[in-house]
């Protein structure tokens, strides 16, 4: 460590002088340099708070930040000036530490928690002996203030920042048990509707300026969006939320639900949300998920279903198929309007047929069952690719959990010998991670070393990839589980712009080498 000086990230509290903890008051004390941010108003919240504990004729350094709102002209845009600031205040900083001075920089709330304090910390921390002190954070005020118990025994507490996108903060409402809202003001609007999306408004509370002079708590429903500061927090505790989400962990079976004798029984619907994008979700697919009350599935794809005001959802693990059938089944059963969600065509390796083998059950005989096709994966890589499933082809799940590798071994050996064209779900995972090149060695046995081969990877999502190779020349080592791979036939072929496509036409005499 450089210096003999010390650095002290130090948590004064939501606004409260009484609770400011008695180290933090020693510290401020006993500094020879107290340094605080504020806005281009060039007031600090923090230095009112710790006015009366600042020692008279102390050297003060006050950071002032160069915009908060409104466009720059900095060649690096917001993000550019702002990380400027902090390398400028951070050599401000050092340059007292490096003369031996203990330098206190004051934060409202707590340093670590959504704090300006993190950055100069990323600065100078490795460089200088640094502690930081904790504070009582505004979540916490805020509901000691407004008495609400935010979490109770298994309960999820997700504090979110109100500048996400509205149906980012109504999915996140909606799939946790208590919740706080920060960083509002501006936001206020947005945030509103994406608690009344999420079936959470009702139950909401708005604090505002916790613990200070001024100190506001009313319903969120009735907040004048006028009227909100940024120093205001909303709190949707989890004891008021819906007790029916499985979000403490998601790898668990969705609960059974009890029916009675009284019950009456509901279509079940089996929806695809297709590969990813929300543009290759159907209309009917989208029409039906605005109408039902229950999305069940697994979590991520629940994730990709627009929350609804008032609708239920029941994310669950990736290897809990049936039960997570059964459970959506039950619900049925009791008269619910109920969709599972699948990514891509929910018959291609989807929940389909989960579902239609937990409806062998004789109690689920009067729930009817209907699917609703989407875009499957390998028709979305294909379109990218260009056409190479224009003839025949077949699709193989490589991975073994639910089917013996030897089957894997005889099938891709079988439809190699029959000159299709092969799409390979489920390439590989964190725990398979040599299929790949044994499928290549079973493969190579029956087809050419040059048969072309396109590997798609999160097509649809940002960052998607397509790559064009050989049998010959595919890596293994680059196959992942959130790729998809199609193996060409004897009719595959590259054209000089680069698009793979599949003869419809096939000559009598081709035959497997």
């Amino acid at each position: 460590m450089n210096g003999a000086g010390r650095f002290y990230g130090v948590g004064l509290g939501p606004g409260d002088p009484e609770l400011i903890t008695r180290k933090a008051a020693r510290l401020i004390e006993r500094a020879d340099v107290v340094a605080y941010h504020s806005g281009t108003h060039g007031r600090s919240i923090a230095r009112a708070i710790a006015s009366e504990l600042i020692p008279s004729g102390i050297t003060e350094e006050a950071l002032v930040y160069p915009i908060t709102t409104g466009s720059t002209d900095h060649p690096g845009g917001y993000d550019g000036l702002i990380a400027d600031f902090y390398d400028e205040c951070a050599a401000r900083l050092a340059a007292h530490l490096d003369a031996g001075r203990t330098v206190v920089i004051l934060c409202e709330g707590d340093p670590l928690f959504f704090g300006s304090y993190m950055y100069l910390h990323d600065r100078l921390a490795n460089t200088y002996v640094t502690e930081v002190v904790p504070g009582v954070t505004s979540v916490s005020a805020a509901a000691a203030a407004a008495q609400e118990p935010l979490v109770r025994r298994t309960d999820v507490l997700t504090v979110l920042p109100g500048t996400l996108s509205e149906p980012e903060l109504a999915r996140r409402l909606a799939d946790t048990d208590g919740a706080a809202i920060m960083k509002l003001g501006r936001t206020f609007p947005s945030v509103r509707r994406a608690l009344a999306q999420s079936g959470r408004l009702d139950d909401a509370v708005y604090v505002e300026r916790a613990s200070m002079g001024g100190q506001r708590i009313v319903p969120a429903a009735d907040v004048d969006p006028l009227t909100v500061p940024y120093f205001s927090v909303i709190l949707a505790p989890g004891d008021r939320a819906p007790r029916n989400r499985d979000t403490t962990n998601r790898s668990r079976p969705p609960t059974v639900v009890e029916v009675t004798e009284s019950t009456f029984t509901s279509e079940l619907l089996v929806v695809g949300l297709g590969p990813a994008d929300a543009k290759w979700l159907t209309p009917e697919a989208t029409t039906a998920l605005a109408l039902v009350d229950h999305v069940v599935g697994y979590g991520p794809y629940v994730d990709r279903v627009p929350v609804r005001p008032g609708q239920k959802r029941h994310p669950s693990g990736n290897t809990v198929e049936v039960d997570r059938a059964r459970f959506a089944l039950e619900l049925a059963l009791s008269g619910e309007r109920v969709a599972v969600v699948s990514g891509g065509d929910a018959g291609v390796f989807g929940m389909a047929s989960a579902v239609f083998e937990a409806a062998q059950d004789p109690r689920f005989a009067e729930v009817p069952v209907r699917v609703l096709p989407g875009v499957s994966a390998i028709q979305a890589v294909a379109a990218r690719a260009g056409a190479p499933i224009g003839g025949d082809y077949a699709v193989m799940n490589l991975s073994d959990r639910l089917k013996p590798w030897n089957v894997i071994e005889q099938r891709l050996a079988a439809a190699a010998q029959a000159d299709f064209v092969l799409g390979i779900y489920n390439p590989a995972s964190r725990s398979r991670t040599t299929q790949v090149a044994q499928a290549r060695a079973v493969l190579l046995r029956h087809r050419p070393s040059d048969t072309v081969v396109v590997v798609g990877r999160d097509i649809g999502r940002p960052g998607e990839s397509l790559e064009v190779t050989t049998l010959e020349q595919l890596d293994p080592a680059a196959i992942d589980m959130k790729c998809l791979l199609i193996i060409g036939a004897s009719g595959t072929s590259v054209s000089a712009s680069g698009a793979v496509w599949t003869s419809r036409a096939v000559p009598a005499a081709t035959r497997s080498s």
